[in-house]
């Protein structure tokens, strides 16, 4: 063999080993990603022949459906009947934006086996078919509306669960959208949607976290219990401000005024009526491990097992170690503790659970065609975060905040109600405004956090007391409305 024709061989085994190389990694490497690329066409038409089961609300009224498309024998279309009311739990199933929420979660249940195309109808003709399944959520469609439509646009979240079993009552996040819009095949709704600076797509609910102010006192009064540093009936100094170890930055509280009779008041008067000095100091008195541990003993630091996704909650225990100004002002809610709307509502599920953890759930069975039910979930204890008598004790506290202190607006006639209320100072705009707390009756309970961003419509003059507490009072009177 002469050069030049040794040198074209050469070439073309190269040539060829490029080939084989490249067809390898198409059929091997990036396989899935061509096949599931929005723009192969095989993708589209897979997804539109394919039947998807219904999703349900707790009394059957349907959030997710799949019908024949009128246009073509072949195909389905998607879509959501109640819009914006359940966008960030039930989520969407998009061509051009993917899946979210309960439709991503449970996709593989909810997907047919069987469509129209000829593979499907090959299935069905061997009776190999696969009915697409139906899921019901937890969710009670009044409360969820009474949480719509007490937030009202406002920036926030409300999270509702029924202490006993972790059953999500109500899981609302505003602003919302309508996912009907994302099914179509042009982007510029959700390219609208995603440009947005309000984020209507974030589920607050769950991925959102935010200084939770005076509502965080539930834990450090629970630690106060629990190490037995404290009582109700522990007296404090009635200081004007609470001087901090080794700063020169003080605590006050927020009416800039002692919390009694400027002499002594006690942790149960404290609680009552939300002052910042006497918390400071329960702060320093526990200190920041001990803090820390009951934080996390109610979920702090850790996803909660759930559903959906859920950005944790934070207790920067580490930082506060030997900083007692530090853990005084995290006692109160403040510097770098972080509580999601969820969190929340565990910890006020937790106390009146008599202390124990329940896992939150938010799909409670999934059916088939005939209505069969084919697995239902069951409540789950995660642990026990505080003894009984502690959690007697906040349920106490929490009741008369409520009927005497700052959290009247959330008193519902014919209900046992309790709460705290928590405004979070954020530097350079307005308070977020919190209310975590409960309602019972003799045949069960509720438990309800509230988050509103940056105090909503009230701006700058929010509380959790005169925001926060009068939206739990509606979820509340739905509740109740359904007994």
């Amino acid at each position: 063999m002469n050069t030049p024709i040794r040198r074209l061989a050469f070439v073309l085994l190269a040539v060829l080993g490029i080939v084989v190389l490249n067809l390898t990694y198409l059929q091997a490497v990036a396989a899935d990603r061509y096949r599931d690329d929005v723009r192969n066409p095989r993708v589209a038409a897979d997804r539109s022949a394919t039947e998807r089961g219904p999703i349900v609300s707790r009394e059957g009224i349907v959030l997710a459906q799949s019908t024949p498309d009128p246009r073509s024998a072949q195909d389905f279309i998607r879509s959501y009947p109640e819009g914006e009311l359940y966008a960030h739990t039930v989520g969407y199933s998009s061509l051009l934006f993917g899946d979210r929420g309960v439709e991503d979660v449970y996709g593989a249940a909810l997907s047919s086996g069987s469509d129209l195309t000829i593979s499907g109808i090959i299935d069905t003709l061997l009776g190999r078919e696969q009915g697409a399944e139906g899921v019901r959520l937890t969710i009670s469609h009044p409360i969820q509306q009474a949480a719509a439509r007490t937030l009202n646009g406002q920036a926030g979240s409300i999270v509702a669960i029924e202490p006993a079993t972790g059953e999500i009552l109500a899981m609302y996040s505003s602003p919302g959208f309508d996912p009907n819009v994302l099914l179509g095949t042009s982007p510029t709704a959700g390219d609208a949607l995603a440009a947005d600076p309000q984020e209507p797509l974030r589920n607050r609910a769950t991925n959102q976290i935010l200084a939770p102010g005076s509502s965080f006192k539930l834990i450090a009064t629970a630690a106060a219990l629990e190490s037995g540093t404290a009582n109700p009936d522990t007296a404090y100094p009635d200081l004007l401000e609470l001087p901090l170890p080794g700063s020169t930055s003080v605590i006050r509280n927020a009416d800039r005024d002692v919390c009694g009779d400027g002499v002594s008041v006690t942790l149960a008067t404290a609680f009552r009526r939300s002052c910042n000095t006497v918390f400071g100091q329960v702060g320093i008195d526990v200190g920041a491990e001990l803090l820390g541990e009951t934080a996390a003993a109610f979920g702090f630091g850790d996803e909660i097992p759930f559903d959906l996704a859920v950005v944790p909650s934070v207790f920067p225990t580490e930082l506060l170690l030997g900083d007692p100004a530090a853990t005084a002002q995290s006692a109160i809610g403040q510097r770098d503790v972080q509580a999601g709307t969820l969190q929340m509502a565990s910890v006020a599920a937790t106390i009146v659970n008599d202390g124990v953890v329940m896992r939150p759930y938010l799909v409670s069975e999934r059916f088939d065609r005939d209505l069969n039910i084919l697995e239902q979930e069951r409540p789950v204890e995660l642990r026990r975060a505080i003894s009984p008598g502690t959690a007697a004790v906040l349920v106490d506290l929490m009741q008369d905040a409520v009927a005497n202190g700052t959290g009247r607006a959330a008193q519902v006639e014919s209900l046992t109600v309790g709460g705290k209320t928590g405004t979070a100072q954020v530097p350079g705009a307005a308070p977020h405004a919190w209310f975590v707390g409960f309602a019972a009756s003799e045949d069960g309970a509720i438990a309800v956090a509230v988050a509103v961003e940056n105090g909503g419509t009230a701006g700058e003059a929010a509380t959790g007391g005169s925001v926060a507490a009068p939206m739990a009072r509606q979820v509340f009177e739905a509740w109740r409305a359904e007994r």
